[in-house]
């Protein structure tokens, strides 16, 4: 039986150990040089100033060049949208163009040179906006926005244009949107409406819409940045910028796809400091990301899957429809922090009342059996035949006298119960009237959440448009499903935030000694061999069999006798991927005679396979315990990413695996575990003993920590089997495989 060649290390004590932090020499961070601290040992950014948008979304002086008031003419529309936004902020309007005196009955200026004074934003409405660009750079203006389109989403010929349009921007020091933007950012938004608002990121106006449109039931929108191709500002520096707004109680986003992923990422940490929820579509699920990929671990997660795992890290609550998008940015950005997660259902009906236990019960949510002195309590108004242990069912709530309301605020009362969740599925005046009465009066006395379906299909009933709507304690839905996953994402942000701690504070920032010993061992353009994968995984304190690299029959007999009987024999070779399937390992021999014909038989299939060889491995035999595999894998979009899943021979036929972005610590770790669908192997099943899960997160956080160091240089690795021993006594990399990019 093998012993740990890390001794006794503590959890705490190996993490410390894993996330080193110190200093680093940097280059520049979104475009100002960038300070030691601001960057990981990979040369990645750990930190990004957040834009000051004040004054694009409240400007004191706007210019819009190619303004028009001619009847007929596109930009009429557009700058009559735009004088009257500037009324309703305040802003003096000047309109540029060459020929006109006049727009709107504002003072026309000829060109950007003659603009009267210094400009906060200009929006420009012409086809050519690169000229323009160079002229307002010496006008000092701040913000434009570029609504016309023909750049990057028309093909390599507009992305040359934009590149040429996104680099004078850069030269001129003004913060563009667009282009192929519109002027969401200008529409009406509704002042007389309470409580904090939903801030709206899209990338396409018209999926922003359904949001928008919720200021028509009473929830108030204060942003909406449509981003368009974002040649320069992109959505994680909206994203920075709301969550540092006082008035922003969640952000809405719509992504069609992400300009810089550590960006984001960082952008979506700032907003878990400060406890912003963060409510996202992002398209392309169906997307597999292509990757021709050597190892298994690059076969294991698509680019969508990683996409997934990285706003899970930093929790980003990702949704797939616009209508989910609408609820569940509406009960975040309102809803109070939970007293407790315990959600009960009370209904008029037992069938609906199983329903919604059904679809709660699924999504996760936990549904607590009440207590046997709350069910005499509720029995008190209920008939005694009707269930109330939860779901409650009252068999039709009372219209006649204060027993349904008495009822309600039992139910609330409980310290179990954070949330009540009552589905009306249509109209049954008087009841279903006072039935929301109640609900809405129970609301306002109670720091509990309050939801209610309205499952009618027609939306036009009093007690629904006039009280439901009109109540700001209520979180109201049309749908069973939305508020369910509405509700799930309100309990699992509010548990995210309470025990969040960012991974930047911890990032490792200086290099360890085991990335100098590394960096002999890398074979730029090459895939190494086993023996020489082994030997960067043993840099990095990851541990592996003891083994001898042999080129005769004779050097093996001896190494057999070296290591200890009985022995794994194994072709070593830098194009060698899957060696089971070549007949290339050789496992359990006993003696030399076993040895000495294994060592024959391998170097005979290798020549005829065309295989080269630097040697066959003769390796320790490790007793069984659970196969594990650990990768890295090089994402276009957020680069270096971990993945650990079920290893073994039929690792992509299970291809059961969690993937995180580096950096992360020990608590994403296991729940990278924690997500595996066969995780109870590591718990012990069939009498086998529990698997030593320690060993194994140790493992995750030294690969990252090699994913980190190695960077661009380690294009791949695959440890595969890793085996997880029993509980105290270590993990053991029986085989690995590296690609150096």
């Amino acid at each position: 039986m093998l012993g740990s060649t890390h001794g006794t290390l503590t959890t705490d004590s190996r993490r410390a150990r894993v996330i080193a932090c110190g200093e680093h020499p940097g280059t520049a961070v979104h475009g100002r040089p960038a300070e030691a601290d601001d960057l990981d040992v990979s040369g990645r950014p750990l930190a990004a100033d957040v834009p000051d948008l004040d004054r694009f979304f409240r400007p004191e002086s706007v210019a819009v060049i190619g303004a028009s008031d001619a009847e007929g003419r596109p930009n009429t529309g557009v700058t009559r949208q735009l004088v009257g936004w500037a009324e309703r902020v305040g802003a003096r309007l000047h309109p540029v163009h060459p020929t006109r005196a006049s727009v709107f009955g504002l003072p026309c200026s000829p060109s950007v040179a003659d603009l009267p004074e210094q400009v906060d934003l200009a929006v420009l409405l012409v086809a050519d906006p690169l000229p323009v660009i160079e002229q307002l750079a010496e006008t000092k203006v701040r913000f434009a926005v570029v609504f016309a389109s023909g750049f990057a989403e028309t093909g390599e010929e507009g992305a040359a244009a934009q590149d040429r349009l996104a680099a004078a921007v850069a030269r001129s020091g003004i913060r563009l949107l667009g282009p192929n933007t519109n002027l969401n950012a200008f529409e009406r938004f509704r002042d007389d409406l309470p409580g904090p608002s939903i801030a709206l990121i899209t990338q396409s106006g018209h999926q922003g819409r359904p949001v928008f449109a919720l200021q028509e039931l009473g929830i108030r929108l204060s942003h909406w940045a449509p981003t368009g191709n974002e040649a320069d500002l992109e959505t994680a520096d909206f994203l920075s910028y709301f969550a540092e707004r006082p008035e922003v109680g969640a952000i809405a986003c719509y992504v069609e796809g992400l300009k810089d992923g550590r960006a984001f990422l960082l952008a979506a940490d700032r907003a878990a400091r400060r406890g912003v929820p963060v409510v996202a579509v992002k398209v392309g699920r169906t997307e597999t990301g292509a990757r021709t990929a050597a190892s298994h671990t690059g076969k294991l997660t698509g680019a969508d899957e990683v996409v997934d795992a990285a706003m899970r890290q930093y929790g980003v609550i990702r949704v797939d429809g616009l209508d989910e998008l609408q609820d569940t940015a509406a009960l975040l950005a309102r809803a109070r922090p939970p007293r407790a997660d315990g959600v009960v259902v009370y209904s008029i009906s037992g069938g609906t009342g199983a329903h919604a236990a059904d679809l709660a019960t699924a999504a996760g949510l936990t549904l607590p059996t009440l207590s046997a002195a709350k069910q005499a309590e509720l029995h008190e108004w209920i008939p005694a035949y009707l269930n109330v242990a939860n779901p409650v069912d009252n068999g039709g709530h009372p219209v006649g006298d204060e027993r349904g309301r008495k009822i309600i605020d039992a139910i609330l009362d409980d310290p179990a119960v954070g949330v009540l969740i009552c589905p009306i599925t249509g109209p049954f005046p008087p009841l279903s009237d006072r039935l929301v009465q109640d609900l809405v009066d129970a609301a306002e006395h109670t720091d509990k959440l309050v939801c209610v379906v309205w499952g009618s299909p027609v939306g036009t009933e009093p007690a629904y448009r006039d009280v439901l709507l009109g109540s700001s304690r209520v979180a109201t839905f049309r749908t069973l499903a939305n508020c369910v996953s509405a509700v799930r994402a309100h309990l699992g942000h509010h548990r995210f935030v309470r025990d969040y701690r960012s991974p930047f504070d911890e990032a490792p920032r200086t290099q360890s000694p085991s990335f100098r010993k590394a960096q002999l061992l890398m074979r730029p353009g090459q895939q190494l061999s086993e023996h020489a994968a082994k030997q960067l995984l043993r840099a990095y304190g990851i541990r592996v069999p003891r083994e001898q690299l042999v080129t005769s029959a004779a050097a093996s007999v001896r190494a057999a006798g070296l290591v200890g009987y009985p022995v794994v024999m194994k072709a070593s070779g830098g194009r060698l991927a899957h060696k089971t399937e070549l007949g290339l390992v050789k496992v359990g021999l006993t003696s030399a005679s076993q040895v000495r014909d294994a060592y024959r038989e391998l170097t005979d299939i290798a020549r005829y396979e065309g295989v080269a060889l630097d040697g066959v491995l003769v390796c320790q035999m490790v007793e069984r315990g659970v196969e594990m595999v650990v990768g890295v894998t090089h994402d276009d979009l957020f680069g270096p990413t971990v993945t650990v899943g079920l290893g073994g021979v039929l690792v992509e036929v299970l291809r059961d695996a969690a993937v995180r972005v580096p950096p992360f610590g020990e608590d994403q770790a296991r729940d990278m575990l924690a997500e595996l669908r066969g995780r109870a192997l590591l718990d012990g099943v069939r009498g086998r003993p529990p698997a030593d899960l320690d060993a194994l997160v140790e493992v995750i956080l030294r690969v990252q920590r090699m994913a980190l160091e190695l960077g661009e240089d380690l294009a791949e690795l695959d440890i595969n089997p890793l085996v997880v021993l029993p509980w105290g006594q270590g993990a053991v990399a029986l085989d690995a495989l590296a690609v150096c990019r």
